[in-house]
């Protein structure tokens, strides 16, 4: 099975070595496979760091975007099956063999999907883990998904191609493998999850980090929503509590407003405060399992994750209202 990997690269200097050392030493040796590395107009030493890796095929375009990127490398690849990965992850050794596996077992599949793990001690970090644990929990329950993250992905050429791949109206790396995977899920086409195909990356690491992360992921998804609307309400990935905490933390603004307008209305921020207490029991529950410390706050977090959140979904909504205009 012919295979090529793409990583678009923008200034990725300290990372895409890391990247390639791992990609260039797969136990899928014996397998015909290909790297190419998009180099998006990059200012620093990535293409040059790139370039001395033997046999890799290096690509490069003015500055257009990771959705650009990914697209040229499909459009470049030689391999039936493409694979894709980002060039601050670093592949675990049987990674392209297991990304490949659920194609070798079902023929009409057209995609397939990995995990994240990290290796990271920092508080803001291995919660972040825990985040994506909780919706890998919510993966596993179906044998079909509607969303492959670009980290750790896999398409038939042809038919990421047929859908002409990653939309680049989405000019960062967020919400574009949102969207092109409700495409394809809306078609009714065959998407797996393979929780044995391990990708390692770095998390953001700081609370603010984190919580800018939230604002940014939340603004692009209602892009990718307002493109893919019968998704708004649920998908295969995102937990329900999550929405409904994001749906919360503005009611219980707006409570808290009417109360100082009316006093005896002070009943109606403690209700909707329990309400929101009471929804982060299960990703306590978790949370508390797998890292007591990153447990204990989780409550905190998910309230601070709610309110940016909301604010990326009321920005995000503004953006494509006029997108579509």
């Amino acid at each position: 099975m012919r295979t090529s990997v793409i990583i678009p690269a923008y200034n990725s200097e300290k990372t895409i070595g890391q990247c390639l050392e791992a990609l260039s030493n797969q136990t899928a040796g014996r397998l015909d496979y290909e790297i190419i590395v998009v180099d998006d107009g990059s200012t620093d030493r990535t293409a040059e760091i790139a370039g001395k890796y033997t046999g890799i095929k290096l690509l490069k375009q003015g500055n257009a975007g990771p959705a650009a990127a990914r697209n040229n490398g499909a459009k470049a690849a030689q391999g039936d099956i493409i694979l894709f990965t980002d060039a601050d992850c670093v592949p675990d050794p049987d990674w392209i063999n297991q990304m490949l596996l659920p194609f070798e077992k079902e023929q009409d599949l057209c995609g397939a999907k990995g995990i994240y793990k990290t290796r990271q001690k920092e508080l803001a970090a291995r919660f972040v883990q825990i985040e994506y644990q909780d919706k890998y929990d919510l993966l596993r329950k179906s044998k079909y998904i509607d969303f492959i993250d670009t980290y750790s992905a896999g398409f038939k050429r042809d038919v990421f191609l047929r859908f002409q791949g990653y939309d680049t109206s989405f000019p960062v790396a967020c919400a574009e493998d949102v969207e092109l995977s409700f495409r394809i899920s809306n078609a009714g086409l065959k998407m797996v999850f393979n929780p044995q195909a391990v990708v390692y990356h770095t998390h953001p690491n700081t609370w603010t980090s984190y919580f800018k992360k939230k604002y940014k992921f939340a603004y692009w998804r209602m892009v990718a929503v307002r493109k893919n609307p019968n998704k708004m309400i649920k998908d295969g990935h995102t937990p329900q509590l999550m929405k409904l905490q994001t749906l919360l933390f503005p009611l219980l603004m707006i409570a808290a407003a009417l109360w100082v307008f009316d006093q005896k209305l002070n009943f109606m921020p403690a209700a909707v405060l329990l309400s929101f207490l009471l929804s982060t029991i299960p990703f306590t529950a978790k949370a508390v399992k797998r890292d007591l410390a990153a447990g204990i706050l989780s409550p905190l977090v998910l309230m601070g994750r709610s309110l940016f959140q909301s604010a990326g979904i009321t920005g995000g909504l503004f953006k494509a209202i006029t997108m579509n205009k």
